[in-house]
Parts: C-alpha cells; structure tokens; sequence
C-alpha cells in the first residue's frame, strides 16, 4: 500500500513509499481492526518531523509513516472484536502505553516515562496511509453524521482534555461556575477551544494577532464569542476590559504569551497550557508580581498534552453538540483539502507557508457520496 514517510534525522525527506498493508491477524487473540483511511488532518507537528526536529522510527524500521489526525471506515474485524464491525467510521488516538503507572491504567497520555510511543510521530507508525490495523481500545466510533468533520476529533481531543481537567482540578474550590473564558490563539486549537467553551455556556474572549475582519476573527464571532487582535488591544487592557476571566486556555506557541496570561488570570482562575515551545527563549517578567498574585488568587495553571480516548469521546459529543447549535461552523474549518496522498509535496508547502490556512487535511479516500449528500442537505436545512 501507498504511505507518506519521513526517514527521522533526514530533514525534508518527506516521501511516498510502498510499504506493506497491515493485516487483522497482526494484533494478538483476534482482536485486530482493519480500517480503511479516509482523511488525515496534518499540521505543525508533521512539519517538525519532516523538519528532523524530532521524530523516531519504529524497532527495525528506517523510516515512519507520518499522520497523527486519522478518520477512517473499518473494513474488516478480528474473530474477537465485538465493540466495531465493516462500515463503522472510526478515529484512532495516538498515544500508545508504556511502562509506567498511568499507562497501565489506561491514562497513558500521563506517562511519566521518558521514552513515549505517538503513532504518526514518535516509534509507531501514523495514519498517512492507506490503511492502519490496531486494536479496539485505540478506536473511537464516530458518527455517519459527523462524517464530514470526523477528522477534526485528533485536535478536538487535546482541547477537550485541557477544559475538562480544568474543571476537574477546581473542585478542590467545592463551587466553582466559570463565567469569563479567554482563548489565546485563533488557529484551529483555539476555535475547537472557543466552540467548547461556548457550548459550555462561558462568554469566550478569543486572542489571535491578525486585526479582524477575517475568516478566523469571523468564525470566532459566529460561536458568540469575542474576537480581540493583540496588534489593537493587548492581553492585560482587555483582561480589564472583557474579565476577569476564570478560565484561561492558552494554544499559541509563544511563550511570551504563557506570562501575559498567567498575568491577567482572575482570582480562582485556572490556566491551561497546551503549547510547545521548543527552543531556548528568554523573557523579563513581573516574576514577584505574577507569584504573589497566584498565592494570594488561589490561582493556577497547568500543563495538558495528548489525549486518551475518554477526551476522544467527549469530542464526538461536543461535535455533535455543535451540528445542532453551530450547524456548519466545523466544516469551514477544512479549509486546504490535499487530494490524495501522491501530492505529499503539496501538503508539505501548505504547512510551510499555510496563509489563510485553518486545517489541512489529506483525502486519502473519498468519502461515501450518499451519505455526504444527506449531510450537506441537513446543513443546508438547518442554515
């Protein structure tokens, strides 16, 4: 079968290669499932990869097949699979256990081990293929009628996991009822973020550094949310402006804004953070005023990355949940459809200069069309 692969440590070896397709019979006691791709969402970390900032092959392998945001149809199930069967749509998570605690308890997205297992991006193949084959505890069913947006769940996860754990954390404060959210970053993180929190019911201010109007600052808005360019108004004036804000979700990539925020958190606040920041940054701060404002708030801000599929499925809820309240939003972020996986060199100069780009997303497969057109006549009813 066709798959797009990188050789780890090459940069720019981005390639499409025959490798061998995956069989039912390779996962142990019958409880293999063979699913058939048929979109996978890329982004900045398959760019790294391709980059050789990070990235490792599987044991025995010199290469790794890229792809990390699956959607797919399962084509064939082992003797013993009771939980999916032919015709089901399905995305994969892409963490794998390891040895520690966590792992073995299913919360291997908490492993404490130094060395990790990502499918698409760290020891274990990904999804840029024509097919995958694992088995049932690393798939999640997906509606027919989220079809069309199925391949959002991989990012809706890591934001979901950050919200919820958020809430989870704060009821050491027994009645804790968020009003005022902040968003920081407009890309795709930052929207499904926004769309979570608002059908929570939260007033969301949203930040990202493009002036609006654009399709971004517009998609914001259409949620009900506030959109605020940083370039106009910065994080502290419309922290006094539009908060204090009770919950803080922060997804840009810059560390710079990590302190604005942890700055402009309200008492009894909880900041998540989900940006990687590689490199070596350094930053003046108001260090003793951030402190002493988290010691006497009761404040506090928290690391999140990866996603079981406990966050998988409250994905699947919350897209659904959004068909009905934002009927169409999700779909407009699938703004740089890539046909096909021969046209990897197109998919890798959309990530390098991605312009207006929300989501890109290969069509490895197409989607059935009788049922897209259901769907695409639902929207329209529902608009």
């Amino acid at each position: 079968m066709k798959a797009i692969c990188v050789i780890p440590g090459k940069k720019n070896s981005a390639h499409l290669r025959d490798v061998p397709k995956p069989l039912v019979a390779d996962m142990p006691d019958g409880r293999g499932v063979l699913v058939k791709v048929l979109r996978v969402g890329v982004d900045g970390t398959d760019k790294e990869i391709n980059a050789a900032e990070y990235g490792a092959a599987p044991k025995g392998d010199d290469y790794l097949i890229i792809g990390h945001e699956s959607f797919g149809i399962v084509e064939e199930v082992g003797d013993n699979v009771t939980e999916f069967r032919p015709g089901d749509y399905v995305v994969a998570t892409v963490r794998r256990p390891g040895s520690s605690l966590y792992d073995k308890i299913g919360t291997y997205d908490m492993t404490t081990d130094d060395v990790y297992f990502e499918r698409g991006i760290n020891l274990r193949h990904g999804y840029l293929a024509e097919y995958y084959v694992d088995t049932p505890e690393y798939i999640v069913k997906v509606p027919g009628g989220l079809m069309n947006i199925g391949v959002l769940l991989e990012p809706m996860s890591v934001a979901e996991k950050g919200i919820i754990q958020a809430y989870e954390i704060q009821r050491r404060l027994r009645v804790w009822r968020p009003r005022k959210a902040a968003v920081m970053g407009s890309g795709t993180l930052g929207l499904l973020a926004t769309m979570i929190l608002r059908l929570r019911g939260l007033e969301v201010t949203t930040f990202g550094r493009k002036p609006a109007p654009y399709v971004n600052s517009e998609l914001v808005e259409a949620l009900g949310a506030r959109y605020v360019s940083t370039l106009d108004t910065s994080v502290t004036d419309a922290a006094r402006q539009y908060g204090p804000f009770d919950l803080m979700f922060e997804g840009t990539g810059s560390s710079a804004v990590v302190f604005e925020s942890a700055a402009a958190l309200g008492k009894n606040g909880v900041l998540i953070l989900s940006s990687i920041t590689g490199g070596g940054k350094r930053l003046e701060v108001p260090a003793d005023k951030i402190n002493l404002d988290f010691v006497l708030g009761n404040k506090v801000m928290f690391g999140t990355v990866n996603a079981n599929r406990e966050y998988f499925e409250a994905g699947v809820k919350d897209l659904a949940q959004s068909n009905a309240q934002f009927a169409g939003w999700a779909e407009r972020l699938l703004t740089n459809p890539i046909k096909g996986l021969e046209n990897f060199e197109e998919m890798m100069s959309t990530l390098t200069s991605p312009g207006n780009a929300i989501k890109v997303f290969v069509n490895v497969s197409p989607l059935p069309s009788k049922e897209m057109d259901l769907i695409r006549t639902q929207t329209a009813m529902a608009n």
